[in-house]
């Protein structure tokens, strides 16, 4: 329907560039470039956090536990 009204050479006079430009997002607002993402969150990640602290290398501690540690 819409290329039908656009294809009208009365509404192909009457519309400016800026016109047509405003009609761009009604035909690519569906279009999605990278893919749908569906979150679950009614569930949680089950991450192993005792196992994640023990590969950190140098783990940094706050000033006040720096200062303890070192009296």
């Amino acid at each position: 329907m819409m290329q039908q009204v656009l294809a009208d050479p009365t509404w192909a006079d009457t519309l400016t560039d800026a016109d047509r430009r405003a009609l761009s997002p009604l035909f690519w607002t569906h279009v999605n470039p990278y893919g749908r993402f569906e979150l679950e969150m009614n569930s949680r990640l089950d991450l192993d956090l005792a196992a994640r602290a023990a590969t950190v290398p140098n783990p940094h501690t706050p000033k006040d536990e720096a200062a303890v540690a070192t009296t």
